[in-house]
This record gives C-alpha cells, structure tokens and sequence, in this order.
C-alpha cells in the first residue's frame, strides 16, 4: 500500500498534461520517481508525429518511395509510436490523480495504481527523450572492442583476461554473435598481452561504446601472501565495425597509403609459429596507425582481420577528432561520458563497482563480470548522457524558435 501520496502537478503543453513527479509513502519513505520533460521536447515529437502522418499519406498515394523515405518512415515510426505511449500512460495518471482527489473512498486502491504507473511514466519519459535525440553516428553498428593491460604487472594481465571474459558473457546474456579476432597470451601463461573481440550484433556499438576508457580494479592477487590489497588497470578500445557493403563508410586504401609486412608469428601455437610468415602488420602511413594480427594460421585471413581493424580505427578518429572539434566551438560544455581516463573501479573487497562518469555504483562485481549485471552501469550512462544531450537540443530548439519569431 502507498500511503499518503505527495503529488506536485507539472504542466505541459499539448493540452497541459500534467505528470506524476513524485510519490512518498510515508512508512518507509522511499520514493517512485518519474522524469520530468521540456515543454520544447513534447513539441518536437508532436511535429514528429505529424510528418509521420504526411509520410504515410505519400506512401498510400505515391509510387515513388525512395530508400530515404523509407528509412525515415522506420526511425518516424519508433519515435511517435513511443510519443503516444507515453501520452496515454501520462493521461492515466493524470485520470488517477483526479480520481484520488474526488472519490477518497478508492484511495488505496487507487494509490497502488500510482505506484505501479509512475515507475512506467518514468522509463517512457527516458525513452522518448532518447528517441528525440540525434543518432549517434555509428549507433545501429556492429563493434569491435581492443583490450590490453595497463600498470599492475602481472595482475594487469589478469584483470585484462578478466574483461575480456566479461564481454564474451555479455554476448551470450544476449545472444549476440561474437568472435575473438585476437588473443595473445602472456609468456608466463597468466593473462593476456591483449586481445580484440566482433561483436557482430548490429547496434552493439551503441551500447558497449560507454566501455571505452581504462579500468581500474582493487583486490588482493592470489599471489600476495600478506594479503595487501593491489590497483591494476586496462585499456579497453570500442570502435565500430565497418561492413564491406557499407558505401558510406567503407574506405579503399591507396599503395602509398599503407605499408604490408610480413613476419613469423611470435608465442605459443605450436610448429607454424616458427616456420611460417603468417603474421601480418598493416601501417596506415598518414595516421601512423599499426595494426599487428597473427592469430590465424592463414596469411590471408591475418591480412583481413588487420584491415578490419585499421578501417574500424580510421572510422573511430576520425569521429572523435570530429566531436571535438564541434565541443571547441560550444560555449559552457558539461562533462562528456566520453572522458577514457579510469572510467570505472572493480573494487573486490567491498563487492562495489563505481563508474566515475555517473556515479553509479552497483553492489555485485561478480555479476558484472559474468555479463549479466553490466546493463545496470551502461543503462546509468544512458541516462545520463540522454539528459544532458537532451538538455543541449532544448537549448537549440528554443534558440531556433527565438530566431524564427
């Protein structure tokens, strides 16, 4: 049961909906929050939904549908279709609060409806912020994601190892299709040198790309005797994967623009190591990017796997080079998620996980590096990178509409 509900009525436009801010019980003080949203927001979906409509009636009367119209018509559908949901579940609750103040003898019945409709207002409201937001540019992309150690010695490689397990468990939760491009172990045999996981999911970028940055782990080595606790770090590297059919960012290199070699693989692997020139390095000379894969026994396929990754890399510059260049020319920037140095803390003794960039904390480090819990820290981002981003097109679109009247 709720309790007694505070409620404080926001108002909107497009007939002045009003959302459920708050509700505290006051047994346990514990509150269901719901997400406020900008007045200029709700109009933008509103016109949203209105070149929806003349879309679909191009559609119904015309031939000529181009690629374009088609792709706008699939982003236009999922925008509005969660526009109106949010619509009709603000009404709900709108209708609950009416309700609650004319009728007090269904008071707790009709509390109990608030506490389960203000958590859902809550996640449409995120949502639709998210969906009015430009694309990121490689959002609907495979990736591929390069991980090496840091400072720690040993433990690095360990730590490193231990990522590189946390995002192949990630893959399976979801059932995404995955590949280890490149593993190379440590001589010693504990951890890894570094590695480089596909991800061939499309749109996966968009979700482990917050795990770009160093990592930090705190815990005690099995090697430690006295039980002292040791920091380690990782670098992990998120870039896009670029499919051979895609025109738009698929590139064609020159002869002067790279540089080939050859090599015998170095490691363990057994007889073709020592005797067979599989190993590939691949130069890009104007960047000075060096891409090095020796995992496949095949020249060939090395070959390929390094061209993969070099053009993932081009791709990955050249958008961070391009985000900055636009953050120079803005005044009054907040933080980005985008900042690499230690991203996160895996603090084993007090079972804590910390992103720096949210302050979120989640309680489970096991559960994290089984893949199944990292959701909760990348949904944190999410969130907050939705808000400030969305917090940023309010102030263009009213800037717009300050210019236009």
């Amino acid at each position: 049961m709720l309790g007694r509900c505070l409620i404080r009525n926001s108002q909107y436009l497009l007939g002045a909906k009003s959302l459920l801010t708050y509700c505290r019980p006051l047994s346990d003080k514990s509150y269901v929050a719901t997400e406020s949203i900008s007045p200029t927001l709700l109009k933008k979906a509103s016109r949203l939904s209105s070149q929806l409509k003349d879309l679909e009636s191009k559609l119904s009367s015309s031939d000529e549908f181009s690629y374009q119209d088609s792709r706008d018509y699939s982003l236009l559908v999922s925008t509005v279709e969660t526009y109106n949901e949010f619509l009709r579940e603000t009404e709900n609750v709108e209708e609950l609060q009416k309700m609650l103040h004319e009728d007090p003898s269904l008071k707790e019945e009709i509390e109990s409806e608030l506490t389960q409709a203000a958590p859902k207002l809550k996640r449409l409201t995120s949502k639709l912020k998210t969906k009015l937001l430009p694309p990121h540019e490689f959002a609907e992309k495979p990736c591929i994601l390069e991980l090496r150690p840091g400072i720690g010695g040993s433990e690095a490689n360990l730590f490193t190892e231990d990522l590189v397990s946390m995002y192949e468990k990630y893959a399976q939760h979801h059932r995404w299709s995955y590949e280890i491009i490149s593993r190379n172990p440590h001589p010693s045999g504990n951890g890894l040198v570094d590695a480089a996981i596909v991800i061939n999911e499309p749109g996966s970028y968009n979700r482990l790309r917050f795990e770009a940055g160093v990592h930090r782990v705190q815990r005690v080595p099995a090697t430690e005797s006295k039980g002292r606790t040791h920091t380690s770090t990782a670098a992990v590297v998120v870039l896009p994967k670029i499919e051979e059919d895609d025109t738009s960012l698929n590139r064609t290199f020159l002869p002067d623009d790279i540089r080939i070699d050859v090599m015998r693989a170095s490691g363990s692997g057994g007889q073709h190591v020592n005797t067979t020139e599989s190993a590939v390095r691949v130069t890009h000379i104007p960047s000075g990017i060096v891409v090095l894969i020796q995992d496949e026994r095949s020249q060939h396929k090395n070959k390929a796997k390094a061209l993969t990754i070099l053009k993932a890399r081009l791709a990955e510059k050249e958008r961070v080079e391009k985000e900055e260049k636009e953050l120079a020319e803005r005044k009054g920037q907040v933080s980005s998620t985008d900042r690499s140095d230690k991203i996160r803390t895996y603090n084993f003794s007090q079972n804590r996980i910390t992103d720096h960039r949210c302050g979120y904390s989640l309680h489970n480090v096991e559960g994290c590096l089984n893949g199944y819990k990292l959701d909760e820290i990348i949904d944190a981002l999410l969130d907050k990178e939705t808000a400030e981003k969305s917090d940023e097109l309010v102030k263009q679109l009213e800037t717009k509409e300050g210019i236009l009247n």
